[in-house]
């Protein structure tokens, strides 16, 4: 799994829920696959006019249909647990497809199990202390996050994202401007966070559900690379609306690696267990190790939505 795939799979998982760990501390490492040739930057190309229909909304407006438009506030603060399975796209000459499942639970707990090689690559935060288990990296024992790790875990948004209860969250939003993405005219709205981070989020003017993400910058090849991540395929599950399909694209860098939802549930019974520290595995559980190249370790970032 290349270091571009887990730059992905970190924004990916982030963009479909909202609610995921800090998946860099989930390190994976290179396969022998040639890593996607980095693009030299291209000049901008003019911007398409957005569509002069395009409602002139305020941005309480704006954030009030898009809270409607995922199944409305009181479905989601109804919402009390979440679990998500699917397949994230690794890259690769094989273009391998890793099994994840996501489960979090309010107010802050959460738990990312990513298969890969044979392997289960867990991070587990209780809403106070964090670990991880990689075992790909011949360590069967689990490690504590370490301070920083803890700190942007604990700083991240609820199950819900950072638009629904905006307000009782401490977040702020501002209305910057008007785009087109993908063919659709968009509202860019940037939330700030009440410990101060910035993301920028682009709501369709049509179905009020967000089309676009901008995370912070990821450490890529030896330089700071944009992370955008494109959300599609929503769907309704029970009373709440969820992208199914999103792609993350690292700037300058060619191709793009999507995740896919395949299975969501709502207010399962998680055993306390399922957040606690994971246990040590044996050695008869550990299984050989493939011939592999390390990477360097991905620096954590303050999470998107």
């Amino acid at each position: 799994m290349s270091n571009l795939s887990s730059v992905c799979a970190l924004a990916l998982t982030l963009a479909i829920c909202a609610y995921a760990p800090d998946a860099s501390a989930v390190r994976v490492v290179r396969d022998p696959t040639p890593p996607a040739p980095a693009v030299p930057p291209r000049p901008a190309a003019p911007a398409a006019p957005v569509p002069a229909d395009l409602p002139k909304l305020s941005v309480t407006q704006i954030v009030d249909k898009n809270v409607a438009a995922r199944g409305g506030l009181a479905a989601w603060r109804a919402v009390q647990s979440i679990t998500v399975s699917g397949k994230l796209d690794a890259g690769g000459k094989k273009n391998t497809l890793l099994p994840y499942t996501l489960q979090v639970e309010r107010p802050n707990k959460k738990r990312l199990a990513i298969q890969f090689g044979g392997h289960t690559a867990l991070q587990v935060f209780d809403g106070k202390l964090g670990w991880k288990l990689r075992p790909y990296l011949n360590r069967p024992d689990p490690e504590p996050f370490s301070p920083e790790e803890l700190r942007k875990t604990a700083e991240q948004p609820d199950l819900d994202g950072p638009l629904i209860d905006y307000a009782a969250k401490g977040n702020k939003v501002e209305l910057e401007g008007t785009e087109m993405v993908e063919g659709h005219g968009t509202y860019r709205i940037k939330v700030t966070t009440k410990q101060g981070h910035e993301q920028h989020i682009w709501i369709d003017g049509s179905t009020f559900l967000e089309t676009k993400m901008e995370g912070s910058p990821r450490h890529f090849e030896g330089q700071m690379r944009k992370v955008e991540t494109y959300l599609s395929d929503y769907r309704q599950v029970q009373s709440v609306t969820l992208p199914f399909v999103a792609e993350t694209r690292v700037d300058r860098v060619a191709g793009g690696h999507s995740m896919t939802i395949e299975k969501v549930m709502l207010n399962d019974q998680l055993d306390k267990a399922t957040f606690a520290k994971p246990r040590a595995l044996t050695t008869a559980e550990m299984p050989p190790m493939p011939k592999m190249v390390n990477m360097p370790a991905i620096t954590p970032h303050p999470a998107t939505n």
